[in-house]
């Protein structure tokens, strides 16, 4: 990667502009367009603001008070059960959202994301947060918000699109680097998380900027290669898009395979949409 080194106040300006592209771009949506269903099962864009918005506030409770979030991560097990985790885990997260008004859910995203702003301000760059699996350092923690903000913004740019509803475009940023990045390192989760053994062989990924820079990450010899748009490589590795519906060139089995089930967050094995969906 040719860039400087991100710290955790440039992720964080990074996480305060990602919002607020987002925030854009559904700020004068009419009613009933929040209650269109998205590409992410069950969820409508109402359910996807929501989503932001609680896990927002937990990811500032996480820094600023620690043993509370222990104990309500504790009492959001609790809800869980192995024949209904899905139904449960919206349940609790989305439930209180789910009752609001779009115009009181956007109150509520803004106010939750402010406070997860200014809670994050305290970090240094070698901090640790507690989260729901293992604590992560300070910089992991803010990329996996900003990936979580574009990654769900892009389900609803994806749905208005697909519905022909008029809103301003979220244009493709270097901001997305930090998406990049953390779609390479999260190359051995992706086999671990299927309880699936990770291939030795390195793989070589070279990208290709919105602003036209190049960002490379691996062993420039390794046999398996990954090029192309950086914005491609960000849609398939957060399950946003389909490998075969990029214009990643993508080369040897290793990378293959990978491209395949590529997962750049946390939770359980899912898989992305099948080609041509979307």
């Amino acid at each position: 990667m040719n860039d400087a080194a991100p710290t955790v106040e440039t992720i964080r300006a990074d996480l305060i502009a990602e919002h607020d592209a987002l925030d854009s771009i559904i700020a004068d949506l009419e009613p009933e367009a929040w209650a269109l269903a998205t590409p992410s099962p069950r969820w409508s864009i109402a359910d996807q603001i929501g989503h932001l918005t609680y896990f927002d506030w937990t990811a500032a409770l996480a820094i600023t008070d620690p043993d509370r979030f222990t104990a309500l991560t504790g009492e959001l097990m609790s809800t869980m059960s192995p024949d209904a985790a899905a139904d449960a885990m919206d349940l609790a997260t989305l439930g209180d959202y789910r009752a609001m008004s779009p115009d009181e859910l956007l109150h509520a995203w803004r106010a939750n994301r402010r406070v997860l702003s200014e809670a994050s301000a305290s970090l240094g760059d070698q901090d640790r947060v507690i989260w729901y699996g293992p604590s992560m350092g300070s910089k992991s923690f803010l990329t996996a918000r900003l990936m979580e903000a574009w990654a769900h913004g892009q389900d609803i740019v994806d749905t208005l699109r697909q519905n022909k509803i008029n809103a301003p475009e979220r244009p493709d940023t270097d901001r997305i680097r930090h998406i990049a990045q953390l779609g390479f390192i999260t190359h051995k989760w992706s086999y671990i998380n299927r309880r699936l053994d990770a291939p030795s062989a390195p793989v070589y990924v070279a990208l290709t900027s919105p602003s036209g820079a190049t960002w490379d990450f691996g062993p420039d010899d390794a046999a398996d290669t990954i090029t192309g748009a950086a914005i491609d490589f960000c849609l398939v590795t957060t399950q946003r898009r389909h490998v075969d519906d990029t214009g990643l060139a993508v080369t040897g089995d290793v990378a293959t395979a990978w491209m395949n089930i590529a997962q750049a967050f946390a939770g359980g094995a899912t898989d992305g949409p099948a080609a041509g969906t979307l």
